[in-house]
């Protein structure tokens, strides 16, 4: 049977906004906890293509910084709203991959295998008053030279980490995976 405590944490699993962060900073002990949890993540000839970069304090404004620099149509709106989920931030992690030098697999594998290592990182924050959630800017491809990223690394988003004191409870519409699932005998 599964288990029951396993389902629930994957059914808490929840973005947890910016705005709703109380300012708080996270210990550096929790951050490494969550990226040694997402270190587990399965991946494929265990390639590991995962990696990050890990924003606080004046580092982290530096990169919003240099994402408002990179945007094309540059505005105040965007500006502050980029400031704003910075400075509500604890951290800030960049989630990069690394491409599998041989190319021995697929590149989506390996994109497949960090947002797994992702993954595990939103679920080790459930019941934890950690909250975040992953976005992926348009000027993230922009940001190789700051992030010094090699040719064969990306950087597919950023994931603001913050502490929160209660978030309401949350209905989701889920579709109903009966309707989009077909077994075969």
């Amino acid at each position: 049977m599964i288990n029951k405590e396993v389902s629930q944490i994957i059914t808490k699993r929840r973005s947890i906004f910016p705005h709703q962060f109380n300012g708080k900073k996270i210990h550096k002990k929790a951050i490494q906890e969550l990226l040694t949890n997402a270190n587990t993540a399965p991946t494929h000839r265990l390639t590991q293509p995962w990696f990050f970069k890990v924003f606080s304090g004046n580092s982290k404004m530096k990169l919003a910084k240099e994402l408002v620099n990179q945007k094309e149509n540059y505005s105040e709106i965007f500006e502050k709203k980029i400031i704003s989920k910075f400075t509500s931030s604890s951290h800030v992690i960049c989630i990069c991959m690394k491409r599998d030098a041989t190319k021995s697999i697929p590149e989506w594998e390996e994109i497949a295998a960090t947002a797994m290592a992702v993954q595990n990182i939103w679920l080790s924050c459930v019941n934890s008053k950690i909250g975040g959630y992953w976005s992926t800017p348009k000027e993230i491809n922009k940001l190789s030279n700051f992030l010094n990223l090699k040719s064969n690394e990306r950087c597919l988003g950023l994931f603001y980490l913050g502490l929160y004191d209660s978030v309401s409870e949350r209905v989701l519409n889920r579709k109903n995976i009966k309707e989009d699932t077909e077994w075969f005998n």
